[in-house]
């Protein structure tokens, strides 16, 4: 949940939409002893922390073992951006790498190098899931050197909107179709699992109010685990689309934030030395116009327009320079280091 180290992706600052709920009925299931349900999905909780090696910055979060070789299910925002990403699972650590990821659905896959026989979560169904039903989030805000975290609430609805803004980039997000749950889960909570009264997995945490940092009583979002794993699968699969990419994202080597004015391009703040814009001819301060012919409005639609291309793409670079003269250029598009 530490999104405020992520170059280009969104810290969440959330805003809440609330929407007609999704799932029928009224009935509340049995309460179930928090501690017990809680024991049952632990041992398949990894800690995630992660290293930007060029902002000089550290972060943590959580996942959900669901495969024993290692298939990590996270948010995006818990790994993306990172140069160096670790795992544990029951006290040994593991490098990880990034199978895929769908930025706009918040969720990512990671493959732990050299695991085998992990334990895995149980895997509920959240469409069975109904107000007032109670749950327990888990998740690494202390630290992975520390006790797992064990929020424990209800759900209160279905359907809910989350708004999303980078303070960085001025890039801007929504998260649709989440459920709301009254626990107060923190940073570091998220990408882990919210677990029901059965000890299943129904959700993954991946937002709070207030830039993700709650007092008691706070409100938590959650992605229904069903659509997390339909999601998680097609990238197991391998099987890119609009908006399942495929391995880690591609490195243009920019920092950047929209422009003042609406539909005037990005503003380039940072040039990684060496990297894919330098090479064509960025500099800090310079306006970004279009990148692959696709008008740059926003720093969202940046991310979204790399997120189709894969290392050793070539794409056009428009910009206006420092001077106010308008440029182009080429730039070879490269892997994201891990």
């Amino acid at each position: 949940m530490r999104r405020s180290l992520l170059a280009l992706l969104a810290a969440f600052t959330t805003a809440v939409a609330l929407l007609a709920p999704v799932a029928p009925g009224v009935a509340v299931a049995a309460p179930g002893d928090p501690a017990t349900a809680a024991s049952l999905v632990e041992p398949a909780v990894a800690r995630i922390d992660t290293r930007i090696h060029y902002q000089r910055a550290v972060g943590n979060g959580t996942g959900i073992v669901i495969d024993p070789s290692g298939h990590v299910l996270t948010n995006f925002h818990v790994v993306g951006g990172a140069d160096e990403i670790t795992v544990s699972v029951l006290g040994r650590s593991y490098p990880a790498q990034l199978m895929g990821y769908d930025r706009r659905d918040d969720v990512a896959v990671l493959q732990l190098v050299g695991a085998v026989d992990l334990p895995t979560a149980p895997i509920g169904d959240s469409s069975r899931l109904v107000p007032g039903e109670p749950v327990v989030a888990l998740g690494n805000a202390r630290g992975s050197n520390r006790p797992l975290t064990r929020e424990v609430g209800t759900i209160v609805g279905f359907g809910r909107s989350v708004q999303a803004e980078d303070t960085l980039t001025g890039s801007k997000d929504e998260l649709n179709n989440l459920i709301e749950f009254a626990a107060p889960v923190v940073a570091g909570d998220s990408g882990g699992p919210v677990v029901n009264s059965a000890g299943e997995v129904v959700g993954m945490t991946t937002a709070a109010t207030v830039n993700f940092l709650m007092g008691p009583g706070g409100k938590g979002f959650a992605i229904p685990i069903n659509d997390a794993m339909a999601i998680a699968n097609q990238i197991r699969a391998g099987v890119p689309s609009d908006t399942v990419h495929i391995g880690p994202p591609v490195l243009l080597g920019v920092g950047v934030r929209t422009a003042p004015r609406r539909g005037q391009g990005v503003v380039v703040a940072d040039v990684l030395p060496g990297g894919a814009a330098e090479r064509a001819g960025l500099q800090p301060g310079d306006i970004l116009l279009e990148l692959d012919g696709t008008p740059l409005d926003s720093a969202t639609t940046l991310t979204y327009v790399l997120d189709r291309h894969y290392p050793g793409d070539v794409v056009d670079l428009v910009w206006l320079d420092n001077s106010g003269r308008q440029q182009s250029g080429k730039a070879t598009l490269v892997r994201q280091p891990q």
